[in-house]
């Protein structure tokens, strides 16, 4: 099994960390060409998703991820992450791969001070930290889409075929629940 991740931009390092520590094989994606290389799953981290998506589309990446994401990718998208998959942002008229049936609010606690940390229930997991760092939140969803996570009475963590979006960071807790279930979808 090997995973993907989206190392242009934000916290794809400590995506890979949690990875190798479950004993996963990672590779980076940072150029075209590493998209020539076999993989079973992608993680798009946070950051900055704006810049992410510039950064996808001027290195050519863009378009193949988003047809293999809408041909049953898996992919786990954290904070950015999850607005690069969204189908639509309330309070942005840029949409990105567009593949989760969800409308997210960007920036949706405010700014950096309006960065929290809790512990909340995760549906198949149980309760778990949640690291929130000038998140996003789920505004609406469709049928098929299952919400994961309410934070707040605000939904921060969904599942849809094969992509999970949290509206959090996984990757900073110790807690490997979130990227246990990405990887089950894998097997």
């Amino acid at each position: 099994m090997r995973v993907a991740v989206l190392a242009v931009q934000g916290a794809f390092l400590e995506h890979e960390n949690m990875l190798k520590k479950l004993g996963v094989s990672v590779m980076e994606l940072r150029r075209k060409q590493d998209l020539e290389q076999s993989f079973d799953g992608l993680i798009l981290p946070g950051g900055e998703s704006t810049v992410q998506g510039k950064l996808l589309r001027e290195l050519g990446m863009y378009q193949e991820l988003k047809e293999r994401i809408h041909a049953g990718l898996p992919v786990l998208a954290t904070c950015a992450g999850l607005i690069l998959l969204a189908e639509e942002l309330s309070n942005d008229e840029k949409v990105h791969f567009g593949t989760l049936p969800v409308t997210v609010r960007r920036n949706a606690y405010g700014r950096q001070l309006g960065s929290f940390y809790t512990e909340e229930e995760f549906k198949g997991i149980g309760k778990i930290p949640m690291t929130l760092i000038r998140a996003p939140y789920i505004e609406k969803v469709s049928e098929e889409t299952e919400v994961l996570a309410v934070v707040k009475e605000k939904i921060v963590g969904v599942r849809y075929c094969n992509q999970i979006g949290v509206s959090f960071h996984p990757e900073l807790n110790a807690h490997p629940g979130i990227h246990k279930m990405f990887l089950e979808m894998l097997a």
